[in-house]
């Protein structure tokens, strides 16, 4: 990852046709656009890739993940369960609908614990979002039967492991609604751009209009389309698509990449003695975006991250103390520093994040150090960082 680093000629092309016939935005336009619809082309591209019924393009991952709620009805009071380590964007989709976002702790899979999702389910509990980060998946099947078992929602967060698959199924398709960024650091990118996977009709219906105003789309007629529900922009445009476009075609051989320089890194980290791996969900396929090891304790962890940044070895993340990826950085959230005023229901029920006690998350990230894997090295470049990583990382251990 990204994708950025093989931008190429088939991106050229696709975005040189946009500019050609003047078209940028995806709706309307009919007779200029000389049958260049990228945005449809490229939900086409990845209802194919990901074995699905429905696809729709949206602004972001954020707007993907916030349409996503509302296309399946999550709003004012709703709780949606979300891990301790993801990124911002999923507690900031779930508040901009009124909902609250409900924190639980994470396990060695460096996602969702079943069990404290499990034990975190209250009435009021409509969806469960697990985050798979750093390109490998949650414990699906654990998650989808408790999802099953107290009817709610199993709402993927695939951002950041687009091309990973769980037992057969590309993530996103596994759950009731998948959803991808194509910012401009994912595994493919539109520079900005988001995605939503699912095989419920209504709810790829809701999407459809939802991040489009609420506008039906029914004729040709963008002016005459009627409004069914109130809806928003979340629209992404002919350019970002015509990017995206490209790298969906990508996007097996950028995997294939990917995993040749994991395993050279794995191979390497392999023989650190006191080192281990984050654990994959049996029948789960990473999408080797990033290498995640644990180190024996935070203060070994701290020390080895130090000695990787002093060494000039780069993209390698110690996200305990990250900004934005853990809880632990979030007092924006737990202390509601919002401009104007949350719902009252909404800010009441934040406060649980004034006690709450997320000590079995900090086991797991404080000993995490998660190094990206690049599509731009050459086998001598990865063997080499590699070799120099182990030697740093036997040192601090």
């Amino acid at each position: 990852m990204p994708g950025f680093e093989l931008f190429g000629e088939l991106e050229r092309k696709h975005v040189n046709d946009v500019l050609d016939n003047g078209v940028l935005m995806r709706y309307g336009f009919d007779g200029m656009r000389n049958r260049h619809w990228k945005a449809k082309e490229l939900e086409a591209a990845l209802t194919k890739r990901f074995q699905v019924q429905h696809a729709h393009l949206v602004s972001s991952g954020t707007a993907a993940l916030t349409v996503s709620l509302a296309a399946a009805g999550i709003g004012a009071g709703d709780e949606v369960i979300m891990p301790t380590f993801t990124f911002v964007a999923s507690f900031e989709s779930i508040l901009m609908l009124g909902a609250v976002p409900i924190l639980v702790d994470i396990d060695d899979t460096l996602t969702l614990d079943p069990k404290a999702v499990e034990a975190a389910i209250t009435p009021k509990t409509k969806a469960v979002m697990p985050v798979h980060m750093c390109g490998s998946m949650a414990d699906l099947h654990a998650l989808k039967t408790i999802c099953d078992s107290h009817k709610l929602l199993l709402i993927e967060d695939a951002c950041q492991a687009i091309g990973g698959s769980y037992q057969g199924k590309p993530l996103g398709s596994y759950g009731d609604i998948g959803c991808f960024s194509f910012d401009f650091v994912k595994t493919i990118t539109c520079g900005e751009g988001g995605g939503i996977i699912t095989n419920n009709s209504a709810y790829a219906k809701h999407a459809d209009h939802y991040s489009d105003h609420g506008h039906d789309h029914v004729g040709n007629d963008r002016g005459a389309e009627s409004h069914p529900f109130i809806g928003y922009n979340f629209r992404i445009s002919e350019l970002n698509a015509a990017v995206g476009l490209a790298q969906v075609h990508r996007l097996d051989d950028f995997i294939s990449i990917q995993k040749k320089n994991y395993t050279i890194v794995r191979q390497a980290l392999s023989t650190v003695h006191g080192l281990t791996f984050r654990r994959v969900p049996e029948g789960g396929v990473e999408n080797y975006s990033f290498s995640s090891f644990f180190l024996p304790n935070e203060q070994t962890t701290r020390k080895a991250q130090r000695k990787l940044s002093e060494a000039g070895i780069d993209g390698c993340f110690y996200w305990y103390d990250n900004n934005w990826h853990y809880y632990r950085k979030w007092k924006h959230l737990s202390e509601q520093h919002v401009l104007g005023r949350l719902p009252s229901e909404t800010s009441e029920r934040l406060q649980y994040l004034q006690r709450a006690d997320f000590s079995a998350s900090d086991h797991w990230m404080g000993r995490t150090i998660s190094c990206l894997i690049k599509l731009s090295w050459t086998e001598e470049e990865v063997r080499k960082r590699a070799g120099a990583m182990a030697k740093i990382l036997r040192s601090a251990i």
